[in-house]
């Protein structure tokens, strides 16, 4: 292994360290319980926040998925913690599904079900049972993935609906965000639902599961991998029309690796090549996002010729696994430096090494985005996700 690479790992492995203390110390909710449902840009935290189911998933999986690399055993703790305060708090017992968000009182917010959200708590239900081998995670998974599966699943068309009431029944306002799309069918939904499954799979070897990450798998390629661009498509109706929609760099490298990934848990050899060619064409796509600087810019808009330039967090670290991987694929050193460069870009600009954290982001003058450091879409989960696939990755 070369001096650059071994620096690399020992750069990501104590920013790893630097991700789980800042959650560590300043996310425990000691008054109302579980984690602190927002800290801004200042680190000030707002006691009365509300408290969405997603973040809470994430830290339960980041938590979980640290402890099999740290085997700190703090980190075990604080993933008991998230587990607990999900499946008590979170998890709908009368109608079997997953609250979007309670208040801080621990009471139910917003009921829907956004099935983004069950699929998260999957994706932690599961890293957490891999762990403590918690009887009680196992099944909320799977009770939560037969959910999706008995209402969401379009037996018809394939592919997956956005969201629910808390009855399961249609619901007019499909959103995760007020930027998105109100349609039944996403790109970001369908890429969280087969990482789920996929995770589920890890430690639940169910045929009807595998079958279903297959089909679904098989759904990806014939509808959100555009095989001429190399980019994703992202929104739909029930019947795959396409609503057309700017390009977002940082999915499509997240997607880039992270859709191999889950082809190779599937063991269909089929799906697997593919993928492999797919997580190369799509870095490919993705080196159009890379500015100068090594940073991944945000989204593009074909259709008006802009650039949103800002530079996110998330997409930083997604492009640090992204790329990697494509170097792993074809041992092509140009995408290891773009690796290099992108992360004395993230360094630089992106961690708050006085803090903690790293900020959401800069814009095109590299001043700061002054948005949540801890929040409904803000977690330990891309960033710590890069540092362990890395760190996992690069051997030494």
């Amino acid at each position: 292994m070369s001096k650059k690479l071994k620096q690399l790992k020992s750069e990501l492995e104590t920013e790893l360290d630097s991700i789980l203390k800042y959650w560590s110390k300043n996310t425990i909710d000691n008054q109302n319980g579980g984690f602190i449902g927002q800290i801004d840009f200042n680190d000030h935290i707002i006691a009365d926040s509300e408290k969405g189911s997603v973040l809470n998933a994430r830290i339960l999986w980041t938590f979980s998925a640290s402890y099999q690399t740290t085997k700190n055993e703090n980190h075990k703790k604080l993933a008991e913690r998230a587990f607990e305060f999900l499946s008590e708090h979170f998890y709908d017992n009368q109608f079997g599904g997953l609250f979007w968000s309670i208040n801080a009182d621990k009471t139910p917010k917003d009921t829907k079900n956004q099935i983004y959200a069950l699929a998260f708590a999957i994706y932690a239900l599961s890293e957490f049972y891999a762990i403590s081998k918690n009887e009680k995670a196992l099944e909320i998974a799977i009770n939560l993935y037969s959910k999706i599966q008995d209402y969401s699943y379009d037996p018809v068309n394939k592919g997956y609906l956005e969201a629910f009431t808390r009855d399961w029944k249609p619901i007019d306002d499909l959103r995760l965000s007020e930027k998105d799309a109100n349609e039944k069918k996403t790109m970001n939904t369908h890429l969280h639902i087969i990482e789920a499954y996929a995770n589920l799979y890890k430690v639940w070897k169910n045929k009807t599961l595998q079958n279903s990450m297959i089909e679904l798998l098989e759904t990806i390629e014939k509808h959100f991998i555009n095989t001429e661009t190399g980019n994703l498509r992202l929104f739909f109706d029930e019947k795959w029309v396409e609503k057309p929609d700017v390009i977002s760099y940082g999915h499509d490298i997240e997607a880039a690796w992270l859709l191999q990934q889950c082809a190779e848990i599937s063991g269909d050899e089929t799906l697997i090549a593919n993928y492999k060619k797919y997580a190369i064409q799509i870095a490919e796509a993705t080196k159009k996002g890379i500015d100068s600087d090594g940073g991944l810019w945000y989204e593009y808009d074909p259709e008006k010729k802009e650039l949103i330039a800002e530079k996110h967090w998330w997409p930083q670290a997604e492009a640090l696994i992204g790329f990697y991987n494509a170097y792993q694929l074809t041992g092509k050193e140009e995408y290891l430096d773009i690796v290099y460069k992108n992360w004395e870009f993230t360094k630089k600009y992106i961690l708050d090494t006085e803090n903690g954290e790293w900020f959401w982001g800069i814009y095109s003058d590299y001043s700061v985005m002054q948005k949540d450091k801890a929040g409904f879409w803000k977690c330990p989960y891309h960033n710590g996700r890069a540092c362990l696939e890395l760190i996992n990755r690069i051997k030494t």
